[in-house]
């Protein structure tokens, strides 16, 4: 299952201010040591008498094109995995492997998608806080705890905490973003059959100088994000440096 946005779903929204019109709460992090995924957030959680904990997050927010995808995920209480870590720290196959894990061993699974023409429409932050919802809301069973990765909390009434590095503390906030770059890689599978030119199956739609080039050369699909401009000669401002396919895995 997955909610896939349109654009009046984001809002109305201040970029200097949170999706609620305050300045954001404070977000909890552990500074200046190792990190380490635990259920210790959860845990926590549920010491306040919170029953149906909740990880966000997602993936796909630097990419010049494709969509943005979110995940949510609800483990049983106690719930305890030491190969779950955040999704950038593990490879492909190993992705692939705890996102089947994942799916069989979480209470719910949630999928919000949000495609690049309202990226454009509404910009990327609005765009990526609106599929973290719609991830939030396409969980079966409704959470009344949430616990984010950032800083900017999701417009919805659930309790929520957001969490600097979460992905890297929280177990559900990791598993979030295993299956949400699952999840986009096997969107962006999909495209690269669609636009072969622009090889999405090796670059995921990032800024590598190979997906640069094609873009110079064949120009913009319908998926590209319009609204990320790539650097000309001349220009003094270069939003997306060019990164790696390394980076990427």
């Amino acid at each position: 299952m997955l909610r896939k946005a349109s654009p009046g779903d984001a809002g109305p929204f201040n970029e200097s201010e949170d999706m609620w019109g305050g300045a954001p709460l404070p977000s909890r992090s552990v500074r200046n040591s190792c990190y380490c995924v635990t259920n210790g957030f959860e845990q926590s959680a549920r010491e306040k008498g919170y029953k149906v904990i909740g990880g966000i997050d997602e993936a796909g927010r630097g990419a010049l094109a494709g969509p943005v995808v979110a995940a949510a995920v609800v483990f049983p209480p106690d719930y305890e995995n030491t190969n779950i870590r955040d999704s950038k720290q593990l490879s492909p196959g190993q992705r692939e492997k705890l996102s089947d894990i994942i799916q069989c061993d979480a209470l719910c699974v949630g999928l919000g998608v949000v495609e690049a023409h309202i990226i454009d429409a509404v910009n990327i932050l609005r765009a990526t806080l609106t599929a973290m919802k719609e991830a939030a809301l396409d969980l079966s069973l409704p959470p009344d705890y949430l616990l984010i990765d950032g800083i900017n909390r999701i417009p919805l009434s659930t309790g929520q905490e957001t969490i600097i590095k979460g992905d890297s503390l929280s177990v559900s906030v990791a598993a979030a973003s295993i299956i949400a770059k699952v999840s986009r890689d096997r969107i962006m599978e999909i495209y690269h059959r669609q636009f072969p030119q622009y090889n999405f199956l090796s670059n995921k739609g990032y800024g590598t100088a190979e997906h640069r080039e094609a873009i110079k050369k064949n120009g913009y699909c319908k998926i590209h994000r319009r609204s990320f401009h790539l650097k000309d000669e001349g220009d003094s401002l270069d939003l997306f440096p060019e990164v790696s396919v390394q980076d990427l895995t």
